[in-house]
């Protein structure tokens, strides 16, 4: 069998595991997130990366606009996840949330709140705003905005689809990556932007600290 190389000096004859390569090639960063949706964007794009949640007051403060809160938001997980770990790889964090006549549609914690969120999105259109915060050398902030239209909704397809356990972690209460998606009628912005992680913006502020995807 022909060797295949790995790195300098380091050769292999087998097929690589997953385990494999992520101990011949360490993190690049660490994401501040329990989202496994930004996890799996990450590792879309080919980012290596250690996930170490946060836990942090998610309040709005008064009269806070939403670009102001979700920036605000992502820059606070990574300043503490900063402080937590001490250490020097880059820490990435996000927020996202969903905006329905200048008002935060935070996650539902019941099926009541669940059908107030998704009547008052049927037929109509929201705001998605998706702030990035990465701190290494610098700290770099981007802010993603797409605009998501619904259709119509009835009452009998919003309990149904509370029950697929789908909207319960969910800002919003759905998600645009699963059945979700079946209510969208058009989307203007960003796809991953609205699914918690807009990459568009996220490489452009890895590049600032010379994390490239396509070398």
């Amino acid at each position: 069998m022909q060797n295949k190389f790995i790195g300098p000096g380091v050769y292999c004859t087998t097929t690589l595991t997953t385990a494999d390569i992520e101990y011949i090639m360490p993190a690049q960063l660490i994401l501040a997130s329990a989202s496994p949706r930004r996890s799996e964007l990450l590792t879309q794009i080919g980012i290596r990366h250690l996930i170490v949640p946060v836990d942090i007051d998610e309040t709005p403060l008064a009269e806070e606009t939403p670009a102001a809160y979700v920036t605000r938001v992502a820059a606070e997980k990574s300043a503490v996840c900063q402080a937590i770990l001490n250490q020097d790889l880059p820490i990435l964090s996000a927020d996202t949330s969903v905006v329905c006549d200048g008002h935060i549609l935070g996650k539902p914690e019941n099926i009541q709140q669940a059908i107030a969120m998704l009547s008052r999105l049927s037929g109509r259109s929201h705001q998605v705003y998706s702030a990035v915060s990465l701190r290494g050398d610098l700290h770099g902030q981007a802010l993603s905005i797409s605009q998501v239209s619904f259709r119509e909704l009835s009452l009998e397809e919003i309990i149904a689809y509370w029950q697929t356990g789908e909207p319960c972690d969910k800002a919003g209460a759905y998600a645009i990556q699963g059945l979700g998606g079946i209510f969208i009628k058009t989307i203007t912005g960003s796809f991953s932007g609205v699914m918690g992680l807009p990459l568009y913006e996220t490489a452009h502020l890895l590049a600032q600290q010379d994390i490239k995807i396509i070398a």
